[in-house]
């Protein structure tokens, strides 16, 4: 990517791309950083060499691809700052607030910014997260590989359809890590309980979590198949999964999901 990026926002997420970014051998002063937060933007100079702005138009106005990594709240306001150099830059703009619809933020910077609306989740902090990207048909497919590129340093990339569905990602992945720590605290608790010390109970739990999520990743085999690989009839798997099912295990899941899409759909539309 020879293009100049802006980042408009210095937070975690935008550190851990920025890092991510110059680690694949991008040059440093192609990179501008608009933070209000004097402390952030001299930490983000001092780490990664970049150039660092207290202004969003001093930052948006050298580059060609804007990085929206702002919180949600504020959205409107840095639209409106930005509204002005879209017209002049005609940027490529990526989005990484969760709830903010393509629809408000394109008609927000006007018709001449090409809009990817994207949901990242935590992991893409250390690199191992997926973003779903949702985009209309005035990005065109050279534009997509770029926000490819550009999300490639936080994880893996999911291309959406139908921005509707943007809540149901985010309701799967967005939020989807707690799922997974949940789970990973109720097993070392119920290891403590059966007399394991905490230690051994979180090691053991946090390896279990890791390795069944490697297996689904590098095998063909759906997770059905590698489930039924790992319960023998009769045995101590198949007791804790009759267990499981026997507490409705499967329909709290699609309820909870269900309940997070709604709350997504909700707060999409200002509730």
């Amino acid at each position: 990517m020879a293009t100049r990026i802006a980042f408009i926002g210095g937070g975690n997420m935008a550190r851990s791309l920025i890092g991510g970014l110059i680690r694949q051998g991008r040059s440093r002063d192609s990179i501008h950083v608009a933070e209000p937060n004097a402390a952030l933007r001299d930490a983000l100079a001092q780490d990664f060499g970049v150039m660092t702005h207290g202004d969003n138009l001093a930052a948006a106005l050298t580059c060609d691809i804007w990085v929206l990594a702002v919180k949600p709240q504020v959205m409107s306001q840095v639209l409106a700052q930005l509204a002005p150099a879209a017209t002049d830059r005609a940027p490529l703009v990526v989005s990484i607030a969760a709830g903010v619809t393509h629809a408000s933020m394109a008609a927000a910077l006007g018709a001449c910014a090409r809009v990817v609306r994207t949901m990242p989740n935590t992991p893409a902090m250390i690199g191992a997260g997926i973003t779903g990207l949702y985009a209309d048909a005035d990005v065109g497919e050279d534009e997509r590989l770029l926000v490819e590129q550009l999300l490639a340093t936080a994880g893996a990339t999911v291309w959406i359809r139908d921005e509707a569905q943007m809540d149901a990602v985010t309701a799967v992945s967005g939020s989807g890590p707690a799922y997974f720590f949940l789970l990973i605290e109720s097993l070392i608790a119920a290891g403590v309980k059966q007399g394991l010390p905490p230690e051994t109970a979180a090691t053991l739990a946090k390896h279990t979590a890791l390795g069944a999520a490697r297996m689904t990743l590098e095998s063909s085999e759906p997770p059905e198949i590698l489930r039924q690989r790992v319960t023998s009839p009769g045995g101590t798997t198949a007791a804790a999964l009759d267990t499981f099912a026997a507490g409705g295990f499967a329909e709290l899941v699609d309820a909870a999901v269900a309940a997070a899409t709604r709350r997504g759909r909700e707060l999409a539309q200002g509730g």
